[in-house]
Order: structure tokens, then C-alpha cells, then sequence
């Protein structure tokens, strides 16, 4: 995709956004994306050699592959949102088939979704793309509805099918939090024992993240202490959303914080916010790949190619997109998905 293209699905915000120069953390200060980021980072750390050849296998498949960023399609809404809410713009995607057809068609790094979806597709495709086994979910069904992240299988399943990976939520700030970061830290350890990645879905749920009218659920102060308790329980990759907003903690007056957070590690600027996520992921060393949300139509492909330029300036991985794909036809849904790959294949779209 030429930069006429990108500047042009980016309209008034062009300028704003590929002309920034972030003057709080340096770039040079960061472990940034690039062809050899399994090497450079993940070689020195405790990771086996199993786990480093299934990062690698991430790394090197799809589109990207060998770019150092990321494109996964994940589809684990059936649950998080409902079957029925998810798939019924598109009722293919009830099929599991065609969710990994989408994410090779697309041209994806690798394919997240459920122990059920993938299981029952796993001798047909495991070989084709590499598999990013979700372990727990939102059960949505009972009523009245309930918030919380529960396992629905084991990594010894995930592993048996073929797995690259595996991914997890925890819900950082909710009630039933605590429990859930001892069951997800026992998980990706027997992850890596077993040689596969992990990736950790790292969102912020509270009720009191609400305040005067205002969300601080996707503020960059508390999602990125949300990222950095993520790489503390060794997630490899972190999912997380754009941040939206700062200031988090000082509405809220829970937890602690620093005034230098606001005034000199980040500013107004989306791809400062990001870069703040970024610095909480260890500076990079963890890659950060921000989620696409929900599909809202015409304006769909204008938001993803907003989100991965302010991701890859930010210093982040990649996107992690479902809605905006599946919920179209096929052929919409691998185009919108080349586009923002395109976004990371751009040389003229460099660090902030």
C-alpha cells in the first residue's frame, strides 16, 4: 500500500500522526521490532529452546513473518461476547474452518481462539499456521451476568494439538483478579516447561474505573501497570487496548503513581500514551500488540490503519484484530487485514 493510500485512510489525523516526534521516552531506549528480535531479546532470557523455536514460529509465519511484527486474527468472541452476537453478521465464522481460512487467506502470523474451535481443526491446519490456544474466558451465559476470567481446558490440551502459543485474560483491578494471576502464571509456566509462547490479554475491569462519566479502563497509566504485572508473570507477548485517555490513577486515588508519568513519560499524543504501554512491557523486550475492537462499519478500515501506525511509532508489535475482519465477507476481511500488514511493511513509517 503506497503512503498516498495510508495518508488518505488517515484523512486530517495524516500529519498528526506520521509526523510525530515523541519527546518522552527515546526510541533508542527501547527493544524495538525487527528481523531479529528473538536473537536480540528472548536468546538471553530463561525461555527453553522449545518456547524460542515456537516464538520464532510466530515471528516467522504469514505476511510479516520475518519482519519482527505481529498480525493474529483471534476469534474467541463466540464466548467473550456470545455466539450469537458475533458471528451472526457473518454466520460462516460458526464454522471453525473458515476462522483459520481467514487468518491464512489474511496473511496472519498465526490464528487465537478457542480449545474447541482449534481441537476440532487441529490435524487440518496446526502444520498450515501456527495456533494460539485461549485457555480462559468470560462465560457470558449466566445470569446475572458475571465478569470474570475462568479456565476451560489445560496446556497440556493445547499443547497436544499442535499449539505455537497460548493466550489468557486476567481482568487487572476486578475482584476475582488475585486468583486469577495464580492461575495464569501456573499456566504459562507449564507453557514454557512444555515449549510453547504465551500471551496474555492484559485488560483492566472495575466499576470504580468509571468515574464522572469518564472510562479510565483504556487510560495509559493503568493499562500500563496492567502490562507490566502481565510480563511479571513471564507473558511473552502482551495484548492490550489503545489507550484512549491518561490519568487513571489520579481520579481514582487508588494504587500509586508519580507525577513524572504525566508530565514527562507521556503526553496527550496517542503514540506517546502507547509508548508508555510499550516502557511497562520492559521497555519492548515483551511485545505489545494492541486489539482492533469491534467492527462499527464504514469507518472500520480508517481505525485499524490509525491504530497500527500509532502502534508501530509507539515502538509496539503489531495488532491483534478480530471483529473487524470476521463480521465482514472473506474477501473484505483479508483485505482489511492486508492493509494494516501493509501498515508494518512500510519502511517510510518509522519510530516516533
Amino acid at each position: 500500500m503506497s503512503q498516498n493510500r495510508i495518508q488518505s485512510l488517515l484523512g486530517d489525523q495524516a500529519g498528526y500522526l506520521l509526523d510525530h516526534r515523541c519527546g518522552t521516552i527515546p526510541s533508542a531506549q527501547l527493544h524495538t521490532p525487527g528481523p531479529d528480535f528473538i536473537d536480540r531479546v528472548w536468546s538471553a532470557s530463561n525461555r527453553n529452546i522449545p518456547t524460542l523455536r515456537s516464538l520464532q514460529s510466530l515471528y516467522n509465519h504469514g505476511r510479516l513473518g520475518g519482519s519482527g511484527y505481529l498480525s493474529i486474527l483471534p476469534v474467541d468472541q463466540g464466548i467473550e461476547h456470545s455466539a450469537g452476537a458475533s458471528f451472526a453478521p457473518n454466520p460462516i465464522y460458526f464454522d471453525p474452518s473458515n476462522i483459520v481460512e481467514l487468518a491464512i487467506e489474511g496473511g496472519c502470523n498465526a490464528v487465537a481462539s478457542t480449545y474447541g474451535v482449534l481441537s476440532s481443526v487441529a490435524r487440518r491446519y496446526a502444520h498450515k499456521i501456527p495456533f494460539v490456544v485461549k485457555i480462559n474466558h468470560n462465560e457470558f451465559l449466566s445470569y446475572p451476568n458475571r465478569y470474570d476470567q475462568i479456565l476451560f481446558g489445560t496446556i497440556q490440551d493445547a499443547w497436544n494439538m499442535g499449539a505455537a502459543a497460548v493466550g489468557a485474560t486476567i481482568y487487572f483491578g476486578s475482584e476475582e483478579s488475585g486468583r486469577q494471576i495464580v492461575e495464569v502464571a501456573k499456566a504459562f509456566e507449564h507453557a514454557h516447561q512444555l515449549g510453547m509462547a504465551t500471551i496474555l490479554w492484559c485488560y483492566t475491569r472495575n466499576s470504580g474505573f468509571k468515574i464522572d462519566g469518564v472510562d479510565y479502563h483504556a487510560s495509559a497509566d493503568l493499562t500500563g501497570q496492567a502490562n507490566h504485572l502481565g510480563v511479571t508473570i513471564q507473558a511473552d507477548i502482551i495484548k492490550q487496548k489503545l489507550p484512549v485517555n491518561n490519568g487513571g490513577y489520579l481520579v481514582t486515588r487508588h494504587g500509586k503513581t508519580h507525577p513524572m508519568v504525566y508530565d514527562k513519560l507521556s503526553s496527550a499524543h496517542p503514540i506517546d500514551l502507547c509508548r508508555y504501554q510499550v516502557a511497562n512491557c520492559y521497555m519492548g523486550r515483551a511485545g505489545l500488540i494492541n486489539s482492533g475492537g469491534e467492527s462499527k462499519g464504514a469507518g472500520d478500515i480508517q481505525e485499524a490503519v490509525v491504530t497500527a501506525v500509532v502502534n508501530k511509532r509507539a515502538g509496539g508489535t503489531g495488532l491483534i484484530l478480530g471483529r473487524k475482519a470476521f463480521q465482514k465477507p472473506m474477501k473484505e476481511g483479508v483485505g482489511l487485514l492486508n492493509i494494516v500488514q501493509d501498515v508494518y511493511l512500510d519502511r517510510e513509517i518509522s519510530l516516533a
